[in-house]
């Protein structure tokens, strides 16, 4: 059997990965243009959405019932979890998520 040669290994190990990677990037364009070709059909699909009579209203802040109460479970919880004094934590504004 002859004996192969050392630069036919190294150009066919190259060759055969670069092959590979083409034909991956080949396969990538591909599906790429099938999904695009699939949302625009699904976006002619779909009805308009229907405009909006008028701006959404803010809505109104809750009326907390024992406020300085809460501020002060909530600083306490805060200063807990981060492990420092409470009178380094200065709350500023409370919000309803």
């Amino acid at each position: 059997m002859p004996e192969v040669n050392d630069l036919f290994v190294v150009f066919m190990g190259s060759g055969t990965v670069f092959v590979g990677l083409i034909c991956i990037i080949i396969l990538c364009k591909i599906l790429g243009v099938c999904c695009q070709l699939l949302a625009k059909k699904e976006t002619n699909e779909l009805p308009a959405p229907a405009p909006k009579a008028s701006a959404p209203k803010a809505p109104t802040p809750a009326v907390i019932p024992n406020r300085r109460e809460t501020v002060a479970a909530i600083a306490a919880a805060i200063a807990e979890d981060l492990g420092t004094d409470v009178s380094a934590i200065r709350i500023v504004s409370i919000e309803q998520l």
